[in-house]
């Protein structure tokens, strides 16, 4: 079948939609120019282990080491803008309000493109929190307004006085119970889920499609690659974001 037939395919299952849940992974932020997390480690970081640098246990040896990767990952995240697809999912918020997007990113690309239902499994990489969530789980902290040496590593948090840390998910911890519930939610409320730039190799994120497809929900997978998720697709696009979402609005207008 032709990619134009395809595309009308999911244009129609997308207009007669109720509920549609969006999972994004981090092809679509790097369409805006955002390192995967391993292509990050060039210059300075290519001598280290990403998931070395992604734990607990490598932030207490090490803080001001991890502070630094992350201000780096932050410099780099903050000269990124929302790509065409960013832009089409928003869009297609406005055309349908119950809309969500369940993103796996740690950029808020999506809320810079004006989608509003957004929730971050993997945290925010722009916020900051008291490694120990002295004030509750997150105390969540802003640092413009801390004055520190940042040869000395991370700012103090103005509570307890102990280190801040970036509000991620490190490897071995668990995700934000809150996000992981609406999500949950999500895909079992959906009728057609897109599924945008994951190899589907991360769980939990990875389970929000099977439990979609469980349901009865429609799977629509945008991805230039084949990834675990294509298996049960319903639809398969063969492209960028940036690309084919444009093009799957303007077919879901040309019957609306």
């Amino acid at each position: 079948m032709s990619s134009d037939n395809l595309i009308q395919q999911a244009a129609d299952i997308l207009r007669t939609s109720k509920n549609i849940a969006v999972l994004t992974g981090a092809g679509v932020s790097k369409e805006s120019g955002v390192p995967t997390f391993r292509d990050a480690m060039d210059g300075l970081w290519a001598r280290f282990d990403p998931q070395q640098l992604a734990t607990p246990l490598a932030f207490l040896q090490d803080p001001k080491l991890v502070w630094d990767w992350y201000e780096y990952r932050r410099e780099m995240v903050a000269k990124a803008k929302p790509n065409p697809g960013h832009l089409a999912l928003a869009e297609l918020e406005r055309r349908a309000p119950s809309l969500t997007i369940i993103t796996q990113n740690v950029d808020d690309l999506h809320e810079q493109a004006g989608s509003k239902n957004v929730i971050h499994l993997h945290g925010n990489i722009a916020r900051s929190k008291c490694f120990y969530n002295c004030q509750g789980d997150p105390t969540v902290v802003d640092v413009s307004k801390i004055e520190y040496d940042k040869a000395q590593g991370p700012p103090p948090c103005p509570h307890c006085g102990r280190w801040l840390r970036p509000d991620v998910v490190w490897f071995g911890e668990m995700l934000p119970v809150d996000q992981l519930d609406v999500a949950k939610v999500a895909s079992i409320s959906a009728d057609v889920m897109l599924v945008i730039g994951t190899s589907g190799l991360v769980t939990p994120a990875a389970t929000m499609p099977e439990l979609a497809k469980s349901q009865g929900a429609k799977i629509i997978e945008v991805n230039p690659d084949d990834s675990m998720i294509t298996r049960i697709a319903d639809i398969k696009l063969d492209g960028a974001s940036g690309e084919i979402l444009p093009r799957v609005l303007e077919a879901m207008g040309k019957n609306a």
